[in-house]
This record gives C-alpha cells, sequence and structure tokens, in this order.
C-alpha cells in the first residue's frame, strides 16, 4: 500500500492533523502522572513509636513540648530517641521501631543511667507521625514503616510491572480491534481506575486498582505513538513522535504542582486522575487510521476519513481515492515471486526473536540497542524518582526534572537531523554519566550544584531515551522491524522495575544509585559509538540491506569480512 500518498495530497501536518495529534497527546500526561504518582503516595513523614499512655512532657535535644506533634519535626533518627514522661510517672525512650522503658528514673533529663527494658514496636502498636509536612499518605494510613516497610517499596515496582504486561497486551489488542477503540477504552479505565484507587480501604486492594491502572496507562502511551505516527508524515514524524514524550513531562509537572498543594494522598490521586477527564468528552470523535483501515481492507471507510481530511484542511474531497492507495498488482507479483528464486521470499518465512542474533554483525547491534533502552529507562526513572532525595524543596526538584525534558527533546529532534541519531546519542549517555560521577565528588552541602547535576543528567539520558525509538525503526529492516522495537520496548520495561529498587539503594549508600547509573551510561555510551550512523539512510528491507548500514562503500564489498572494518555495525 502506498499510505504515504495521503501525506503528499493533504500535508505532512496541516490543520486535521495538528487538531488530532494535541488532543491524543493531551491524555498522554496522565501517563507521565500516575507512572511518578506513587512518589508522594508513598511519602513517609518523620515517625516514632508511639508509647503506652498519655504523653505530658517530651525531650529531645533541645527540643521540649507537652506533645509528641510539638517535637517530631526536629526528630532525626541518627541523632537518638525522644523521651517522653507519661501521665502516670513512666519514662520512656522513643525511637522508630522500638520503645525503651526506663526502670525506677530519678529525674526526667534526655540522658539518664538507669536500667532500661526494650521492646520492639509490632503490628499491634500504632505510630505518631509527623503531619506538619504530609497530612495523610499510605505509609500513614496503613503503617507501611518498619517491617512492612517493604510493602510501601513494593508500590513503584509493582506498577511498572503491570506497565510491562499493559504494553504487551494492549499492543496486541490494537493491531487487532483498531487504535481508536484502544485510545478510547484505555482512556476511559485510567479514569476509572485512577479514582477508584483513592477509594480503596486496604493495601492490597490498593496494589490491584495501581496495577489495572498501570496497564490501562502503558497501553495508552504505547498505542498513542502508533496512532499520531500513521496520522503525520514523514517530514515531520521525528517531531511528532518525540513530543509525545514531552507530554508525560508535562504529567511529571503535574505530579509535582499537586503534590505541593494538596498533602492527603487520596485527595490528591482524585485531582490527578480528572485533571485530563476533558478527553473522554471528545476521544469518541477519534477516527481510525488509514493505516490500519487499509491494512483491514476497509475501502469505503478509507474514502469517508479521505473525504473528511480533504475538507478539514480546505482541500476538495475525492481528490484521492481509497482505491489509488493500494500497490499496482505487477508490484505486488514482484514482492511475492521475485525472479530466478525459486525460495519464499524473506518476509514469508515466520520470523522470531533469534533473527535479531542472526549474524554476529546482528547480534552485537542488538544487544547495545537493548542496552540503550534499558539505560535509558533506567536512568529516567532513577532521575526522576531520585529527585526527591537531593536535598532542598523535593516538589521543586521533581517539578525542575520534567521541565528540563522539554528542552532535551527540542535539541535532541535538532541533533538527530544535522549530527547524526549515533552522534547525538552516544554524547548524550557519556553526559549523563558523567553527571552522575560529579554528583558523587561534590560536598554534600553544596546542595544547589547536586540539583544542577541532577537536572544535567536527567536532560541528557532524555535525549538518549526519546531518539531510541526512531534509531532502533532505522537500524532494522522492515521484516523484522517491529520485533525489533517490542523487544527493544521489553528492556525499556525491565529497566523502569529495576529503577525504583535502584532508588532505595541510597539506603545502603547515597550516592549508589548515580554510581550504578553512571558507569552504565558511561559503558553503553561507548558501545553506542561502535553502531551505524543511519541519518540519511532510507529504511532497509531485507536483513542483508540492514548488515550493509555503516560499511564503507567500494566494489568489492561483498568479498569483505563482515567482522572488518572501523565500526561493529
Amino acid at each position: 500500500m502506498s499510505v504515504e500518498r495521503i501525506f503528499d495530497e493533504f500535508g505532512h501536518f496541516k490543520r486535521f492533523q495538528a487538531c488530532l495529534y494535541f488532543a491524543a497527546v493531551f491524555q498522554a500526561i496522565a501517563c507521565g502522572i500516575h507512572y511518578l504518582a506513587s512518589v508522594f503516595l508513598v511519602e513517609r513523614p518523620n515517625f516514632v513509636c508511639a508509647p503506652p499512655g498519655n504523653i505530658t512532657d517530651v525531650l529531645y535535644g533541645n527540643h521540649t513540648g507537652a506533645s509528641l506533634e510539638e517535637v517530631l519535626p526536629f526528630f532525626k533518627p541518627a541523632n537518638g530517641p525522644m523521651v517522653v514522661r507519661t501521665a502516670v510517672g513512666q519514662q520512656w525512650e522513643l525511637s522508630t521501631c522500638q520503645r525503651t522503658q526506663r526502670i525506677n528514673p530519678t529525674d526526667f533529663t534526655y540522658e539518664q543511667v538507669v536500667n532500661r527494658t526494650t521492646e520492639k514496636c509490632d503490628e499491634n502498636d500504632r505510630y505518631v507521625y509527623d503531619h506538619s509536612e504530609v497530612y495523610q499518605s499510605i505509609v500513614t494510613d496503613w503503617d507501611l514503616v518498619c517491617d512492612r516497610e517493604w510493602l510501601a517499596k513494593l508500590c513503584q515496582p509493582t506498577f511498572m510491572m503491570g506497565v510491562l504486561v499493559g504494553a504487551l497486551v494492549f499492543g496486541d489488542i490494537a493491531d487487532r480491534v483498531g487504535r481508536r477503540r484502544v485510545l478510547m477504552i484505555t482512556s476511559l479505565c485510567q479514569f476509572v481506575f485512577g479514582v477508584s484507587v483513592a477509594f480503596m480501604g486496604n493495601y492490597y486492594l490498593f496494589m490491584v486498582v495501581r496495577f489495572l491502572l498501570a496497564m490501562v496507562s502503558s497501553g495508552y502511551l504505547v498505542v498513542v505513538f502508533v496512532y499520531v505516527t500513521e496520522f503525520t508524515g514523514n517530514k515531520v514524524r521525528t517531531w511528532t513522535s518525540m513530543h509525545v514524550h514531552a507530554a508525560f513531562a508535562a504529567g511529571v509537572m503535574m505530579v509535582a504542582i499537586t503534590g505541593y498543594l494538596v498533602r492527603t494522598w487520596w485527595i490528591y490521586q482524585i485531582i490527578l486522575s480528572t485533571c485530563t477527564s476533558p478527553f473522554l468528552f471528545f476521544c469518541w470523535k477519534f477516527p481510525e487510521t488509514p493505516f490500519y483501515l487499509m491494512a483491514k481492507g476497509r475501502l469505503q471507510e478509507t474514502q469517508v476519513l479521505l473525504d473528511s481530511i480533504a475538507r478539514f484542511n480546505g482541500l476538495e474531497p475525492g481528490r484521492l481515492r481509497a482505491e489509488d492507495l493500494l500497490e499496482p498488482k505487477e508490484a505486488l507479483l514482484e514482492k511475492e515471486v521475485a525472479p530466478g528464486r525459486a525460495q519464499p521470499a524473506e518476509s514469508e518465512r515466520k520470523l522470531s526473536i533469534l533473527d535479531l542474533f542472526g549474524t554476529w554483525r546482528m547480534a552485537w547491534r542488538t544487544v547495545t540497542v537493548w542496552a540503550v533502552w534499558f539505560i535509558g529507562s533506567l536512568g529516567y526513572y532513577v532521575f526522576s524518582l531520585g529527585s526527591v532525595n537531593l536535598g532542598g524543596n523535593q516538589y521543586i526538584n521533581l517539578f525542575l526534572a520534567g521541565a528540563v525534558e522539554f528542552p532535551s527533546y527540542l535539541i535532541g529532534c535538532y541533533a538527530m537531523d544535522r549530527v547524526g541519531r549515533k552522534r547525538t546519542c552516544a554524547p548524550a549517555l557519556l553526559l549523563a554519566g558523567t553527571a552522575c560521577m560529579l554528583i558523587i565528588v561534590v560536598p554534600k552541602d553544596i546542595e544547589v550544584l547536586v540539583i544542577i547535576l541532577s537536572m544535567t543528567g536527567k536532560f541528557a539520558i532524555a535525549i538518549a531515551f526519546g531518539l531510541i525509538y526512531l534509531y532502533t525503526c532505522e537500524l532494522y529492516p522492515t521484516i523484522i522491524r517491529s520485533l525489533a522495537v517490542g523487544s527493544g520496548s521489553m528492556m525499556c520495561r525491565v529497566g523502569s522495575i529495576v529503577a525504583p529498587f535502584c532508588v532505595y539503594l541510597a539506603d545502603i549508600w547515597q550516592y549508589l544509585p548515580q554510581l550504578i547509573v553512571g558507569i552504565l551510561a558511561f559503558i553503553i555510551g561507548v558501545l553506542t559509538l561502535l553502531l551505524p550512523e543511519t541519518l540519511g539512510e532510507p529504511l532497509t528491507s531485507t536483513m542483508e540491506e540492514a548488515e550493509a548500514l555503516g560499511r564503507k562503500n567500494s566494489p568489492d564489498q561483498g568479498k569483505k569480512d563482515p567482522e572488518e572494518g572501523m565500526e561493529m555495525n
């Protein structure tokens, strides 16, 4: 099919495509929201184990008060316990996960040499939380601290597992029932599941509904990339596909703003889930893509769509007929039966993931591309989720982590078309690795410099993460392109699942997440330099053409060993 003729006739990004593009991308904001919402859902304020009885006096260093709530904002577990006296005269030393009773104390002082008995706080005991910063989170509602802390830490990885499942399920459904239906169903379910999360009465129901929310959010994000690509011409496709990520970044910024204004988790969740709800009023008017309609042989519906595009773009309806988009029979016959070949064409053979490793050259390329997908996702979420731990104002940090993506996509698009895909991706990864290493050596008390370096790393990793979609398409031939992008996307999901655990490693050493991301970004950045450049190259159709990418053109190229040359393509 010559469906690309549509854009030659009606424009690559005229009024019809622009309205449809911005409407579809608007809902992608919700994906960014739900992917990062857990940052403040599982926020853990200062807390101590509650003592038995009513408290009359509290001591903590130089701070005194009549209640724990007065002193908790100043509490730091590393600086020692809080000392309290109850109405019956008992004295307790309170820590985060245990409490110690003083036996026969002589007076009420912070430090006292007396016998003590220590008991561990368990699920039957209550904790006292500092509500000055976080009024209510799922941690404070369900006591997800101490022995139950791991349940809070499972919130983001479980969501990312749902993202993985959703990408697999809805990507396949979209090929079967159409892009339009999937966009409608997933956007409606995003609203329903998003609001439902706020009303879950216990942790396990909360996790189940969040998993379903992750599936539909991922499904929308995967299909909207295909949808906008099939409605825009190749002259603007790089920009339109890249800037779907910008809508995702806007969602991250929305999380920061809402988290700052609303400190009660279920209200915060409802607001985030309803901010893109206007999309539900017009998504049912979305048309199916011409590529899908033609692939299914629905010529009458295609003609109606073509006439609608023409009218909306100020052109004469009927100037392009659906039948004109079909390839001539001669071309089809030429593709089906190649002259002088008795074997079936390569595209007729059933392909599998093993074909990505068919030769040494393609195997090396696949490993490198998968590595870029992995580090792109890992770095993106480590910088985003870890931004709240940088020091300073956590809400501003997360807002900046989203805002910095806008210039990264603009510069990334410009560089891709000027200096090339490889020469944009590799330096971006090396810059991200450099930023991570500099964060480690910068003195901890210079918070502003740490934040600047972290945003530099996020800026760089966003460039690599944004361009790898298109770069992967150009590195593989038509017969295996979808499989290459799909397998790369799988590695991306693996990176997003690993990212929260990587962030939690900061409990062992503050800079361990940056060290891991920095080392991997350096190594993968160097490996990316060995990939072939695809700027200005036509899309390949066969494995032989794909393998030849990056080789020097010479008369006896076919006689050379595929492993020769300066590049390991």
